[in-house]
Parts: C-alpha cells; sequence; structure tokens
C-alpha cells in the first residue's frame, strides 16, 4: 500500500512538472524504443558472424553479438543484434521471434536496458539490485 501511495504521489508530481523523478526516466525510455534487439535460445555453436548473418535480411546491422562465458568463452545461448533503424528492428522481430535458427527456436524481443522495463531508481519493483541475481545469497 505504502508502495501504491508513493508512486502515485511521483507521478502527480512528474506529470505537474515539479520534479524529475525515477517514474520520468523510466518513461523516457519506454517512449524511446530502441532498435536493439535480444536473441533467447541461440544455438551454442552461433557465432557473431551468423548471428549477423541471420539478421542482415531486414536491414543494416550495425552489430551483432552472441554473450560468451568470460572463462570459457562458450556461449550462453543469448545475444545482441543492432539495427541502423527501428524499422528493421520490427521486421526482424516479426519475422524472426519464434523461427528456427541453427536448429533451435530463437524468442527476438525488444532488449530492455539492464534491469528492465520494471526498475525504478537501480531497485527493482520485484526485489533485488538491477534484476540481477545476488550470488552471495541466493535468497536476497
Amino acid at each position: 500500500m505504502a508502495f501504491r501511495s508513493k508512486g502515485l504521489g511521483v507521478l502527480r508530481q512528474s506529470i505537474s512538472g515539479n520534479v524529475q523523478s525515477p517514474m520520468t526516466s523510466m518513461l523516457n525510455s519506454v517512449r524511446c524504443i530502441s532498435s536493439r534487439l535480444f536473441v533467447g535460445g541461440l544455438s551454442y555453436a552461433t557465432d557473431d558472424q551468423s548471428l549477423r548473418n541471420a539478421f542482415s535480411g531486414y536491414g543494416d546491422v550495425i552489430e551483432a553479438k552472441v554473450a560468451c562465458d568470460e572463462v570459457t568463452g562458450n556461449s550462453k545461448g543469448f545475444g545482441f543484434v543492432t539495427f541502423n533503424n527501428l524499422d528493421s528492428a520490427s521486421s526482424a522481430v516479426s519475422s524472426m521471434d519464434r523461427q528456427e535458427l541453427q536448429g533451435r527456436k530463437v524468442h527476438v524481443r525488444y532488449a530492455y536496458e539492464r534491469g528492465g522495463p520494471y526498475t525504478f531508481g537501480g531497485a527493482s519493483i520485484f526485489g533485488g539490485r538491477d534484476g540481477g541475481y545476488n550470488l552471495e545469497n541466493p535468497n536476497f
């Protein structure tokens, strides 16, 4: 209940323009839809170049990066593709989501800043900071 009251107060203040709040920055980031996409469910054999090739048919790919483990260098099974415009990104999302890529069905979504769309001032409404996982205390 306290969260709801505080959230409504912050929202009222930000609408009236009296205060720059975390809510305002969150709303601004939602308005600016990114041309960066998250691609999950990648085959562990997928590398940066094959990811770029798979998405280049939808527009100019600025960057294609597969996330890799720092110690082993093995793929983590997800990556990011950045297009030079929103139309290309939108086309890629609608065409590639739930399609097969190198033997695996991939999930394509618009990427969010670290912490996700439900983060206010660095703390997620679901607990923890930046939407991360606390390895020292997994119950946190």
